[in-house]
Formats: C-alpha cells, sequence, structure tokens
C-alpha cells in the first residue's frame, strides 16, 4: 500500500495537472492511519460549528474506542450537541470499510485499515484456485489505488468549492443546533401532541430524553424536508410544513426555510466535487490495464458501465468540458454551480462564465 502509492504519486500529480490545467499543491502530502486514525480523521471532516469542535472531536474518539461510558458523559454534557452530531458519526463510520480514501487540509489519506487487506478479501471471495486469479487482483488492487489517488489530488484542487461546502456545512448543522435546543426545551404538552400527531415509536414514560431524541430525528430537516418533499427541494425557494406541526412548533417553518440555502449550497458543492473527480478517474484512467482489472474483478463491471454510471456532478462537468475544454474545472470551481444548474446543466452553459477566458 505505501511503496505503491508512494511510487504513483508524482505521476498521477502530473496527469491531473496535465487534465485540469491545475497545479497540485507542491506541500500535498500522503498519510496511511489506522483504522482509529481513520474515524478521527472522519470526525475533522464533520464541518461542526467553533463551539461544537470539542465536543465533535470528543464524540468521535469515544466512538472510535466504543467506549459506552464516554458516550454516556457527552450524552449528559451536551444533548443537544450530541443528537446533531450523532447522526454523523454514525453514517460516517458505517461507511469506513468502503470509503478508500479522503482529502483534508493539503494531504491525502489512504484508509489503511480496508486497503491492506482488500486483496486477500477479494481473492478468498473469489475462492481457489488463488495462484490463477493472484495477479490479476493485484492489478486490480493498483487501479483502486490509482483510481484513490486521482480523485483525492483532483479534491486537492478544489479550494473554493472545499470552502464553500465547509461554510455552508456549518451553517446547516447551526441551524440543526438551533433546532434541537428547540425540541429539547419543548413543554410536556406539547411534546407528547407532536410525538402523538407524528405516530412515532412509544417509548417508556420515565425515559422522556428519548421522544426528545425521536423528535428531533424526524424533525431534523435533513430527514423530515427531503423525506416529506422529495430529492427536488434541493431546488426549491420556499417550503410549507404541515400547519398542526406549525402550531405546536411556531419556529420550525423558519428554521425550515434558512436551512434551504446552505443546504442546496452544501448539495451543489459536493456533488460538483465529486463529479469533477470521478470525470477525471473516467478520463486519466481509461487506458489503464490496472484500473480495468479494478472494475471487473474488485467491483463486477467494466468501463462501458462505468463511463455511463448516473452522476449530476458529472454530467455538468461533462457538458462544460465539451464546450471549454480543461477551462470548464476554473469555471465550475470558481463559478460553482447552482442546485439547479446541476440538474439541468444547460442553465449553466447558458451563464456569462466570462473570466477573460477565450471562449467567452
Amino acid at each position: 500500500l505505501e511503496s505503491f502509492s508512494k511510487e504513483i504519486f508524482p505521476d498521477i500529480s502530473k496527469k491531473v495537472e496535465e487534465f485540469t490545467g491545475f497545479s497540485v499543491k507542491p506541500n500535498l502530502r500522503v498519510e496511511f492511519p489506522d483504522l482509529k486514525g481513520f474515524k478521527l480523521l472522519k470526525g475533522k471532516k464533520v464541518f461542526a460549528t467553533k463551539q461544537s469542535r470539542d465536543f465533535v472531536d470528543e464524540l468521535f474518539s469515544a466512538v472510535a474506542d466504543l467506549d459506552i461510558k464516554e458516550i454516556a458523559k457527552l450524552i449528559e454534557k451536551d444533548t443537544e450537541k450530541f443528537l446533531v452530531y450523532s447522526t454523523y458519526a454514525k453514517s460516517y463510520i458505517s461507511k469506513i470499510s468502503t470509503t478508500y480514501g479522503d482529502y483534508l487540509d493539503s494531504c491525502v489519506y489512504l484508509n489503511k485499515f480496508i486497503l491492506s487487506s482488500y486483496p486477500k478479501i477479494i481473492l478468498y471471495k473469489q475462492g481457489q484456485p488463488y495462484d490463477l486469479r493472484k495477479e490479476q487482483v493485484e492489478s486490480g488492487y493498483k487501479g483502486a489505488l490509482k483510481m484513490t489517488m486521482v480523485e483525492e489530488i483532483v479534491h486537492s484542487t478544489q479550494d473554493n468549492l472545499q470552502e464553500d461546502n465547509k461554510n455552508a456545512a456549518i451553517n446547516v448543522n447551526s441551524i440543526n443546533e438551533e433546532l434541537a435546543k428547540i425540541i429539547i426545551n419543548l413543554e410536556e404538552d406539547a411534546t407528547k401532541n407532536l410525538y402523538d400527531y407524528l405516530q412515532l415509536q412509544t417509548v417508556p414514560d420515565n425515559f422522556p430524553i428519548a421522544k426528545r431524541a425521536n423528535l428531533f430525528f424526524m424533525l431534523n430537516p435533513d430527514n423530515f424536508v427531503v423525506n416529506e418533499l422529495g430529492p427536488d427541494v434541493m431546488t426549491y425557494s420556499h417550503v410549507e410544513i404541515d400547519p398542526k406541526i406549525s402550531e405546536i412548533v411556531p419556529e420550525l417553518s423558519e428554521i425550515y426555510q434558512r436551512w434551504l440555502l446552505p443546504i442546496q449550497t452544501h448539495h451543489a458543492a459536493f456533488s460538483t466535487m465529486e463529479g469533477i473527480a470521478e470525470f477525471a478517474v473516467q478520463n486519466i484512467l481509461q487506458n489503464d490495464d490496472d484500473f480495468q482489472n479494478y472494475l471487473t474483478t474488485f467491483m463486477g463491471t467494466d468501463f462501458s458501465s462505468y463511463k455511463v454510471r448516473k452522476n449530476m456532478g458529472k454530467e455538468l462537468t461533462e457538458k462544460v468540458f465539451n464546450k471549454f475544454g480543461k477551462d470548464a474545472f476554473r469555471f465550475l470551481i470558481e463559478k460553482p454551480p447552482s442546485t439547479r444548474e446541476l440538474k439541468e446543466p444547460d442553465l449553466y452553459l447558458k451563464r456569462d462564465l466570462s473570466t477573460g477566458s477565450k471562449h467567452m
């Protein structure tokens, strides 16, 4: 893992520079954290409010150590923050085994826990005779590392999008903290009426915090608004909620309205970053035998199927690239699309993307 990654790093960096037109940071480095280290990294990737930063780091550390007592202490210490950030801990850490790498603060992190074991897992899964398949599996493994390296080095060139994504996520989390405080401080009658109206799972009367936790997880806009209105909410400018719910929690409608812009900014920035990275992989590694073997041996697919995979960010990137060549990456990073433009790329192409380019 480490020797091959370090070996390909200069070549992949050069290919990313040639394809995107962006210079790779001279101080960009590669690290190989163990399982706990990668879990703690995931905590750092949660863009918490300033007053919650230490709490999030403590929470991810406790979860990484499977320290039930420390987790219980954190719940008692600040229930509101726990409600908001425990969802990240559950989501991020549950995906550790399928996450090859990540990028943060001028460093590419490769997941040593999964990548160091992956070839053996695939070889064992395919069964005997192992010797006949070993060479193809080794090649596929190298392809996985090349793909991950391309993705994360591309992410290292996306500073403006990274900052947009970070600031939007902080705003979303700030609003969620506000909602958690409102739910925690609801009067008993309001809590009971809302709980009954939403028909949530029954919990014992002597466990009142469970009711409020269930209410928060239900009314959290990332869950409630998206599930009620569907993914198209990412293009809405206004949301309306059930009048009965608004009657019990009058602040809710205004909170949801304030949540719309930052969640849409976050969604657009993140989708664009991922789309550019996937488009870069598709083009930089399209003739790479190791990558072809990765798709076949590890993913059970082929390059043709990989190329046509649906991805809004990639589809937008492809359309802008087809019109402007490598200038497309500069446009997308410096002038990020909205969620509507992600959904309808032609709207983005109608923009005045003027940046002194000969194309404009």
